[in-house]
């Protein structure tokens, strides 16, 4: 006997019975991202592997860990992408785009990073991206924090936290470095092996360890917060002034540093404690300085990632019932007569409604287990094709979900209920 085949470990199915919940996150944010005036883009799975390394960093966890790279017969690197800006900015540099004003767009779509799975981190995940490119001023930042809290809003979502905090310049950024490194250096014999590899590749990241033992140590490391230049203190100072003035609540979190190399300025993570270690959803900032790093003209950018699979997470955790428009109706079908019928019957229903699940029962079983298949679907209606309301032209129509009662209109009539109750 063949052994059964598996998925890879960290790479998961999604199975119908999930596909409800995910569908309806996908399209809630894609709809609410559009209504804001950002635009679809897609990018590849697989990138040159320069790509990443000269947009995320190389002393950094993907890059030096967490990539799945490969290298082509002709020489050439690939990697599976890790995360969605570093291909957003190539094709922004590619095809020219910031020369046509301020780009609005956002993606969605599977990320792979090489790492040991557990909930909510996963070797595939998904994610769904916000970039902005030629905006230099923090309204744009706060309109992307106005976005995600009407999101959370959208789906229901409680206990939910944002976190802010600014990286400053480049170089005041490198000014702290060498403050950071005089202070951890001092204390080497407190740290782990992680923080004294970061201390000669990139000290900022000490601050975002997770290790319990050093929380004294790095709570009484120099801020940040204290270095900034006085532009990006500006800037930070009227971010938070929009944020009051949108009634969103924020924390300010010194140690928060992003994982990234490219960010500046803004940075910000949505945060629950609903979800243990993983308790981060969403997170981005600004990294005005990446463009021209990766070859193109300098050019001002700022974005953020939602992590769907910890979104659902906490949507099941916090028992979120989805809620939608659509009406889904069964069409029950008791005799063979009534195939033909129930087809153009379904075609005319999708015609008509825009918002319809239409079950079209393929199994000529019998009405017993027609009407049971159309509880197990959900159904809000069975819609009846007997051979009496054959004869005269007509429909009966069940609902499921209340008491009202059964009743029998002509097609036309029937068509018109349905569009009334959407």
């Amino acid at each position: 006997m063949s052994k059964k085949i598996q998925a890879i470990r960290g790479m998961n199915d999604l199975l119908p019975e999930d596909s409800d919940l995910w569908t309806f996150v996908e399209r809630t944010i894609a709809d609410l991202f559009i209504s804001y005036g950002y635009k679809n883009i897609r990018t590849p799975v697989v990138e040159k592997t320069d790509t990443f390394c000269r947009a995320i960093g190389q002393a950094t966890d993907i890059v030096e860990k967490e990539m799945y790279s490969w290298n082509e017969a002709n020489g050439d690197s690939l990697s599976l992408r890790p995360e969605g800006t570093a291909g957003c900015v190539r094709m922004m540099i590619e095809h020219n785009l910031p020369r046509e004003g301020i780009q609005k767009v956002f993606y969605q779509g599977a990320m792979f990073r090489h790492e040991r799975p557990q909930k909510g981190r996963y070797r595939q995940f998904h994610q769904a991206g916000l970039e902005v490119f030629g905006a230099s001023d923090a309204k744009v930042d706060a309109e992307l924090m106005m976005m995600t809290h009407s999101l959370w809003q959208k789906l229901g979502l409680t206990n939910v936290t944002l976190e802010i905090n600014t990286l400053g310049s480049s170089e005041a950024r490198k000014s702290f470095r060498d403050i950071l490194v005089t202070y951890f250096s001092a204390h080497k014999n407190l740290l782990d092996e992680d923080s004294l590899r970061r201390l000669e590749t990139n000290p900022l990241r000490i601050l975002d360890s997770k290790n319990k033992d050093m929380q004294s140590l790095i709570n009484g490391a120099p801020k940040l917060m204290e270095h900034l230049d006085d532009e990006s203190e500006k800037h930070f100072e009227k971010f938070k002034t929009y944020l009051n003035a949108l009634d969103i609540d924020f924390v300010i979190n010194t140690r928060l540093v992003r994982g990234l190399d490219y960010y500046n300025r803004t940075v910000f993570e949505w945060t629950t404690q609903d979800l243990g270690a993983q308790g981060t959803i969403c997170a981005g900032g600004r990294y005005d300085g990446l463009v021209e790093k990766m070859g193109g003209k300098p050019t001002t950018a700022v974005g953020l990632a939602i992590g769907l699979e910890r979104l659902i997470l906490l949507m099941e955790e916090q028992v979120i019932a989805i809620k939608t428009k659509q009406i889904s109706i069964y069409i029950i079908t008791p005799s063979d007569d009534a195939q033909l019928k129930s087809m153009q019957i379904a075609s005319l229903l999708h015609d008509a409604i825009a918002e319809v699940i239409i079950y079209n029962d393929i199994s000529l079983g019998s009405l017993k287990s027609q009407f049971k298949k159309a509880d197990k679907a959900g159904a809000d209606f069975a819609l009846i094709l007997g051979e009496e309301e054959l004869s005269n032209g007509q429909v009966s129509i069940k609902p499921l979900k209340s008491q009202e009662p059964q009743q029998t209109l002509s097609l036309d009539k029937a068509i018109k209920y349905f569009k009334d109750y959407t």
